[in-house]
């Protein structure tokens, strides 16, 4: 096949795979504002409230590993099959909750909930598995991480603000409803991602990289795998942290990572104080996204001239000194300049530790490896606001950014020490 054709055809499952994300990402993202703001509404404690949002992340905590060997098994169609299912049945309790009142109202909220973050988890893995396998080194690794990170960004533009206008316009059935629709976009998309090879084929013509590489990758992995598969499911998904520099990654990963929920929680908190309107305080929160999305979209681009290391590096010491600035900014207009700074250095991060971390595993373990990682971003997304907010209460969003932001910065010596071989 010719390059051009072969580009175009990587191209359209490229889209697939975002399309698919967005899918079930935007029902989960819609969810975790509809849900919060009718417990409210419901007259629902704020500590309900806290708990209903926890429950987004406590199934990905639980249930990522399953969820990634399911993925090394399967492939990439029933596993995102089972996370459409996942969410239309929780978009469909959000729909029944509208119709019942009492505690029965508040208990289907809490298991859309939990489906929905399950479903979408579930989609996310199998997704960026897929990606990754797709990639023929580092470099294509960067640019297709770098497109997909795009979508859940999309996706939270999508899903909030059609359910806000929705709700506003309707009621919140009516946004329920919608939210039951958007994984429909995921299984179509899927239709467009090529089947792997059953176990022990050989693929008969190189169509593309997408195609060649991703079913060559799993038809010699589960060759492989054949006359070792007992042993294969009694080791433990843990060791996978012996692999060299694993364990490195998650760490600058979290650090990172928690940097997003600093941001999110601290800013309200930071503009409230000093008597910031809501929608100012959206402006300067959205401005964020926004250059989170615009560097992503830059770095496909770029991407032959980027390193890995160098860019997770960059990316520590530049948060770091975003976050000491932060709270010295005295009017929206600084703090929105420190928002699209901290976009620039926290969304350049995703397509190198994903791209890093597909390097540093198993192609016959890519799902675990992406399980492990789900895992520690959950859990932290769960407990650090938690300790952000007793922790605010006390010392004030300000030293909270002050903290965080030299905790990221000391911590480039991780990033420094990180090697993975061959980059």
């Amino acid at each position: 096949m010719p390059d051009s054709a072969r580009g175009a055809a990587g191209a359209r499952v490229l889209v697939a795979l975002v399309g698919g994300q967005l899918g079930v990402h935007a029902a989960m993202a819609g969810l975790r504002l509809a849900a919060p703001l009718q417990a409210l509404r419901e007259g629902y404690s704020a500590w309900a409230v806290g708990v209903l949002l926890a429950l987004f992340a406590i199934a990905p905590v639980l249930l990522a590993l399953p969820a990634g060997r399911m993925a090394d098994r399967l492939g990439y169609h029933r596993p995102v099959y089972l996370a459409v299912l996942l969410t239309m049945a929780g978009g469909l309790l959000a729909v029944l909750s509208t119709v019942v009142s009492g505690a029965l109202h508040f208990g289907l909220l809490c298991a859309a909930a939990v489906l929905v973050g399950a479903g979408a988890n579930l989609g996310l893995l199998t997704i960026q598995r897929t990606a990754g396998l797709a990639a023929a080194d580092s470099t294509e690794r960067v640019r297709i991480f770098s497109w997909l990170g795009v979508a859940p960004a999309l996706a939270n533009v999508l899903g909030p603000v059609a359910v806000g206008l929705l709700i506003d316009g309707f009621n919140f059935r009516m946004a329920y409803l919608f939210l039951l629709l958007l994984p429909l976009a995921t299984l179509v998309s899927a239709r467009y991602v090529p089947r792997l090879l059953p176990p022990g084929a050989e693929p008969i013509a190189q169509h593309t990289n997408w195609e060649s590489r991703g079913q060559r990758a799993s038809a010699e992995s589960r060759g492989q795998r054949a006359s070792a598969e007992s042993h294969r499911q009694r080791a433990s998904a843990w060791a996978l942290l012996h692999t060299p520099g694993f364990k490195r990654l998650l760490v600058v990963n979290w650090l990172l990572s928690m940097c997003w929920d600093v941001h999110l929680f601290a800013v309200p908190v930071l503009g409230h104080e000093r008597g910031f309107n809501a929608a100012t305080i959206g402006l300067i929160l959205g401005s964020f996204t926004l250059s989170v999305t615009a560097v992503r979209l830059v770095i496909p681009l770029l991407a032959h001239r980027l390193s890995e290391l160098q860019v997770l590096r960059g990316a520590m010491l530049g948060t770091g000194a975003v976050f000491a600035l932060y709270p010295l900014a005295p009017n929206p207009w600084l703090m929105g300049l420190c928002a699209l700074l901290l976009g620039l250095t926290l969304g350049s991060v995703q397509p190198m530790v994903m791209s890093m971390l597909h390097h540093l595993t198993p192609d016959n373990r890519h799902g675990e490896a992406l399980a492990l990682r789900s895992m520690v971003m959950n859990l932290s997304s769960t407990l650090m606001p938690l300790l952000f907010g007793a922790t605010g209460a006390v010392v004030g969003a300000a030293l909270l950014f002050w903290v965080v932001g030299g905790a990221v910065g000391s911590g480039a010596w991780v990033a420094r020490r990180l090697r993975a071989p061959g980059l």
